[in-house]
């Protein structure tokens, strides 16, 4: 049950804005199997001028409509698993008219206990809720 949050610029209207959303979560259901209504995600909107996100070196230039894609997830995926999100997440945005220069993506892993879907309670300790294997 990833929590993903995406960063992006104010001139996606918010058609655009869906459709990079649904085509996050639609990676992550085809990749990692979660069920389709394990869907937690945050979409903010900023100025152009408030995203600063260079190209770390590599020689590409990105122009002013970046999206940062930054998934929250149980530790325990292998290096592969994370190599099939970044492509599976770069083919789906481009379909959604994300330039590849323009995607800048990143996994944080964290443990069963580190997590609460409500109630002040850590549901995965407590055993409310089974504590997801690592797929993939």
């Amino acid at each position: 049950m990833p929590l993903v949050r995406i960063d992006l610029t104010a001139d996606r209207s918010l058609a655009q804005r869906r459709a990079i959303a649904d085509a996050v979560h639609d990676a992550l259901v085809a990749v990692l199997k979660i069920p389709a209504r394990d869907r937690f995600q945050i979409i903010t909107a900023h100025d152009a001028a408030d995203i600063i996100a260079e190209d770390a070196g590599l020689g590409f230039e990105r122009s002013g409509s970046v999206v940062i894609v930054h998934i929250f997830t149980q530790a325990g995926r292998t290096t592969q698993t994370k190599q099939r999100i970044f492509a599976e997440l770069a083919d789906r945005l481009a379909a959604v008219e994300v330039d590849g220069a323009d995607l800048f993506l990143a996994i944080s892993e964290n443990r069963a206990q580190d997590w609460s879907f409500g109630f002040g309670r850590a549901q995965y300790v407590t055993g409310e809720l089974a504590v997801p294997a690592a797929s993939a």
